[in-house]
């Protein structure tokens, strides 16, 4: 698949002598949905912005479906939408007039059928004559992502969307960007709400300190870095683990009731049935076992802190 987001040797260092990102090379695919992900400071916000033209890089190229960013600004920015994390709108106008205002920036004619439809998907065709002071914040959230979408624009910047929103206005945004990706819109969000990226995420990439350390397809990734737990209920409780389970993986719970045994998914031998002999061997009686596997947040806890 070719990519709509080129990006090659990017780094970016402030005035301050702060370096916010350090040789990124990444590209993203045409109507991927990829999740960034990275501690706060990690440099996810400054990469965003630099792609959008908010942001001069100090060094790298970085093309827009074939427009470099730099030289060729409007063609580039106008085939991107972007979503900050900061609500930044005139307080006095009409929802109405700041989406519209916004489609008319880029150039693009009025389409007031389009709007409407956007508005009604959004939930705001009721507000649509409303002064953006008089919105709640979750209804201002829902009036950047209308203001991001106005252009039709091929790429999708989601920048911490959902921060601080209310349930319905998470559920509602991630359907429209499942439709949007069915239309061949290309999505990059960041999100400190990494159930979402795991649910959404086509890609995932790990931003930290300024540098990406990982991009792997996500059901790859689970399958390369998760370990799997299996959940051992016994039929009496126990103050310590006897000495022939030690070699084993295993965290046991406060009440003694439970212990916790991780292995790697990748091992052929998982050593379940070693384990279970051990404790039939040590009178520890079963009651039940459950097994599950590594969340992607446990995954990119342990990336960041490796």
């Amino acid at each position: 698949m070719e990519s709509i987001i080129d990006i090659k040797n990017l780094f970016k260092t402030y005035d301050s002598g702060f370096k916010a990102l350090d040789d990124i090379n990444l590209q993203i695919k045409r109507g991927e949905i990829f999740a960034l992900l990275g501690p706060n400071g990690a440099g996810k916000t400054t990469l965003i912005s630099i792609i959008c033209g908010i942001v001069n890089p100090s060094q790298g190229t970085v093309f827009a479906d074939g427009h470099d960013v730099i030289k060729d600004y409007r063609a580039a920015r106008a085939k991107i939408g972007l979503v900050p994390q900061e609500l930044t709108t005139d307080a006095f106008e009409s929802v109405w007039a700041t989406v519209s205002f916004s489609r008319g920036l880029f150039g693009k004619a009025p389409d007031n059928a389009y709007l409407e439809k956007l508005l009604k998907q959004l939930s705001l065709w009721d507000k649509r004559n409303a002064k953006m002071r008089e919105l709640s914040g979750g209804m201002k959230r829902r009036v950047m992502i209308a203001k991001a979408l106005s252009h039709e624009p091929e790429i999708l910047f989601l920048d911490e969307p959902t921060a601080g929103v209310d349930v319905e206005l998470r559920r509602d945004m991630w359907d429209m960007v499942r439709e949007l990706r069915q239309r061949g819109v290309t999505i990059l969000l960041t999100t400190h709400y990494i159930e979402e990226a795991e649910e959404m995420a086509d890609r995932i990439g790990v931003i930290n300190s300024g540098q990406i350390i990982l991009v792997e397809e996500k059901t790859v990734l689970m399958q390369k870095l998760g370990k799997k737990h299996l959940q051992i209920q016994l039929q009496q409780p126990i103050t310590e683990l006897p000495d022939s389970l030690h070699s084993f993986d295993l965290q046991q719970s406060k009440d003694g009731y439970s212990l916790t045994y991780s292995f790697d998914v990748k091992q052929e031998d998982n050593g379940i049935a070693a384990l279970l002999e051990e404790l039939a061997s040590a009178n520890l009686q079963v009651k039940d076992l459950h097994s599950s596997e590594s969340s992607l947040e446990e995954i990119f806890v342990n990336l960041v802190k490796n």
